[in-house]
């Protein structure tokens, strides 16, 4: 299996390196659109935070320029370029773009599986708009962003990693050149600054490009469904329910909070069913657990599904989370600011 397992990884970084050779070469043409666009992407498959990432700059731009968000919208049942609005669903528009659309009301998200015509299509619906951000772009060479932002989780630094799917990278780690920034994602509490300066020194990053830390912030937990009798949770003993890629973080927040929690994960972005919905509630049987604890992308998910349990919906919750530069935000930002401002004025002349 080992073998076979290498033979897929070796065919698949060839493959992935004549791809980006050929935009490198610019033998595949790569577009530039006519407004500010940054991308926020990482070398592997899921698990850095991608989503917590770009609502955090949507709701920071937002404070000071017109901006929209594009995603592909993963894993949902339409196809094409789809605007979020108040019929919205997990199923419309993809579980993390709906989660964006519920915190974010007042900014714009998209959703298209193509960056270019997407991005040409906000443009022509928004004359006023003035950047882009684009949701998991790194790797869709098609479209040249203006500002690329890399993430790597602080637990598996891209340049400790493998090729899928002998391990998660989905393209050689020599593609973060790229990027504008790297940030360090989901930093466990304790770091101190001489973890910071290993972890500086083993990604060798080059001079024009800077290093940025974050941490996740977890927020109080609220209703999945908004009906619901019970607008705050008093269970003791959860069951947290996840279909992410990196429960981690959430987990080790929750065993700070909570004396004795049960646990049933699925994959990433699982499409939850009758019988997931049966073992759910064995499940808090059996453990005797008074409340279920969940993501704001599963409660996304959950929300569209009819067969969710009726008795276990008062006692269900989401565990907000949002990013944290601890004291370093406005330094972060500030070259974000620039470019917009820069790019924008440039578009309008």
């Amino acid at each position: 299996m080992f073998v076979l397992r290498a033979i897929v990884s070796w065919c698949y970084a060839i493959a992935v390196s004549i791809r980006n050779m050929l935009y490198d070469e610019h033998l595949l043409p790569s577009y530039n659109v006519p407004l500010p666009t940054i991308c926020i992407g990482n070398l592997v498959v899921g698990g850095t935070g991608k989503t917590p990432h770009t609502e955090y700059l949507a709701r920071e731009l937002s404070k000071h320029f017109r901006v929209a968000v594009l995603s592909r919208g993963y894993k949902r049942k339409t196809r094409g370029f789809l605007l979020a609005n108040d019929n919205s669903t997990a199923l419309t528009i993809g579980d993390e773009p709906m989660q964006m659309h519920l915190n974010l009301p007042q900014v714009t998200i998209a959703v298209c599986e193509n960056r270019v015509s997407g991005v040409r299509k906000l443009h022509k619906m928004f004359p006023d708009l003035q950047v882009v951000l684009l949701d998991d772009a790194y790797q869709h060479r098609q479209l040249h962003c203006g500002f690329y932002i890399l993430l790597t989780a602080a637990s598996n630094l891209y340049i400790n990693d493998h090729f899928f799917p002998l391990g998660k990278l989905r393209e050689a780690r020599h593609g973060s050149l790229r990027a504008n920034m790297i940030v360090v994602t989901k930093c466990p509490e304790a770091m101190q600054p001489i973890d910071r300066r290993v972890i500086e020194t083993s990604l060798h990053i080059p001079t024009y490009q800077t290093l940025w830390f974050s941490y996740l912030r977890y927020s109080s937990l609220m209703p999945v469904w908004q009906n619901s009798s019970n607008s705050e949770c008093i269970g003791t003993r959860p069951l947290v329910l996840t279909g992410i890629e990196d429960a981690k973080p959430m987990l080790e927040y929750l065993k700070t909070q909570y004396a004795d929690i049960h646990t049933l994960q699925f994959s990433d972005h699982h499409s939850f069913t009758k019988r997931d919905f049966a073992t759910l509630k064995q499940t808090c049987d059996r453990e005797n657990c008074d409340c279920i604890i969940t993501t704001q992308k599963d409660a996304a998910r959950l929300t569209t599904c009819n067969d969710y349990p009726d008795e276990l919906r008062d006692c269900t919750f989401m565990l907000p989370v949002q990013v944290d530069f601890r004291g370093q935000e406005q330094h972060f930002l500030q070259p974000l600011m620039q470019y917009v401002t820069e790019n924008h004025k440039k578009q309008k002349h």
